[in-house]
């Protein structure tokens, strides 16, 4: 029997889309720092879970956590972006500026993921939750709400009660304490993050819908990110962590 949840990973894609050769800068290395590396693996519960949306396009190129509007220059940040959380330059060019080249990503590659969950949304009386899973670096980078500041183990967003209860937020963080072994102040809610524009979308629109974000150092190893290429996969550690995922899950729903 699964578990009455949809499952969404929004930022765990490495690929880069073929419409933007010629205009990218940023290195590999550089677009894996900004991405949420091996979410998949430790979220993607397969059939233990209702359903399970990912991505396999990198966020750094289409953020499908953002409005589509949500553009340079008003957001460097934005669906499509001109800097890395780091401050890296990603693009040659502004891309964002090519109307035809923005609505052929936002076409192929945003729109469909979220028609997914909103088909998913209308049409699944089963389900009880959705997650929007994510993870974040260990100390708040350059462009992030809390820049420079240590990170906890796990936080949940609930917009501040707005996307799902209290309540539903306060029991879903004990039932992670548990299953992964953490203080009463490793497992926070809606610091630093309170959840973005999927939460903000979906949230009680029809289920409650929390934000996770996961702290990479609890399987990436400090320094592992010195020379370009791509990030060491311990499997170890992600199957580690998603059976810990697992047994929250079902303490959530006992």
């Amino acid at each position: 029997m699964s578990f009455p949840v949809l499952i969404s990973i929004p930022h765990g894609g490495d690929q880069t889309p073929p419409e933007l050769a010629g205009h990218i800068v940023i290195s590999r290395h550089a677009m894996l720092a900004d991405s949420d590396i091996f979410t998949r693996e430790i979220y993607g519960l397969g059939d233990e879970a209702a359903v399970v949306l990912d991505t396999p396009i990198a966020r750094i190129f289409v953020d499908l956590n953002r409005a589509p509007a949500d553009l340079p220059p008003v957001n460097p940040d934005g669906v499509i972006k001109r800097l890395s959380c780091h401050g890296v330059q990603i693009y040659r060019d502004a891309v964002w500026n090519d109307q035809a080249l923005v609505s052929i990503l936002l076409e192929k590659y945003y729109y469909p993921y979220h028609q997914d969950i909103q088909s998913v949304l209308h049409s699944r009386q089963d389900l009880e939750l959705m997650l929007d899973c994510h993870s974040m670096e260990a100390v708040g980078p350059v462009i992030g709400p809390d820049h420079g500041a240590v990170r906890p183990a796990l936080c949940l967003g609930s917009r501040h009660g707005n996307s799902c209860s209290h309540a539903t937020v306060s029991r879903l963080a004990a039932a992670m304490r548990r299953a992964f072994g953490l203080k009463e102040n490793q497992v926070v809610i809606d610091q630093p993050f309170a959840g973005g524009y999927i939460t903000r979308q979906y949230g009680h629109n029809p289920l409650p819908c929390i934000q996770i974000e996961m702290n990479r150092a609890l399987y990436l190893e400090a320094g592992c990110r010195e020379e370009d290429g791509d990030v060491p996969f311990n499997p170890d550690k992600t199957t580690l962590l998603r059976q810990q995922f697992r047994r929250a899950l079902e303490l959530f729903f006992a």
